[in-house]
């Protein structure tokens, strides 16, 4: 069993020596803890990655209840919770990434189907998954011609993919009208994300 000091010097080599601060150290301490419970249980970081899916799945199902929002929640923690999971079991591998990576973009498929389900026009809720998916890819893309820097945050990483399905969902449910104009503002926020990753990828490979 890792201790904290090692787990954390673990996660932060897997993440380009990112920083343990802040929210990052609060997230951290709980992954840390559950890691120890998923041990205990003999839960594996894979079975944690398809329960993710899983959650996502039923978010969909439940999209018009208020389920739904237990569910996107349950989603992203575990998402959050498997690769932390991983290192303190010491079971890092590539297929466990492979895996994580094809859920993540399966899960946010259903995510953007919820958003159909709850007003948003079908070409709307496809092209946002579509452009989530191309920033992820070109992500992926870096990383296997050697770039190991994390480079740009953009606003509209997979955290705030959720927290914007999450507020859509409770304006919903609370009957309150322009879930549509709300996507349309959130396309605008992914495009900038978009273009901050190609023009930082364009800077790291020329």
């Amino acid at each position: 069993m890792l201790t904290k000091a090692e787990f954390y010097a673990k996660w932060s080599a897997l993440h380009s020596d990112a920083p343990i601060t802040g929210a990052v150290a609060w997230w951290l301490k709980i992954s840390y803890r559950f890691g120890l419970i998923a041990t205990l249980l003999r839960i594996s970081p894979n079975v944690l990655t398809l329960l993710g899916l899983l959650s996502a799945v039923m978010t969909a199902i439940s999209a018009t209840s208020w389920w739904a929002i237990f569910f996107l929640i349950l989603s992203l923690f575990f998402d959050g919770i498997d690769g932390s999971v991983a290192i303190f079991q010491r079971r890092e591998s590539s297929w466990g990434a492979t895996l994580d990576s094809v859920a993540d973009r399966v899960s946010e498929a259903f995510w953007f189907y919820t958003l159909y389900i709850v007003g948003t026009p079908a070409w709307l809720a496809v092209t946002l998954w579509c452009i989530a998916a191309f920033q992820e890819y070109a992500r992926a893309k870096l990383t296997s011609l050697g770039v190991t820097e994390i480079g740009v945050v953009t606003p509209a990483e997979r955290p705030m993919r959720a927290t914007f399905l999450f507020i859509t969902l409770i304006l919903w449910q609370l009957g309150v009208s322009g879930t549509a104009l709300l996507s349309y503002g959130f396309l605008a926020v992914q495009v900038v994300s978009f273009y901050l990753v190609i023009r930082y990828a364009r800077a790291q490979l020329r």
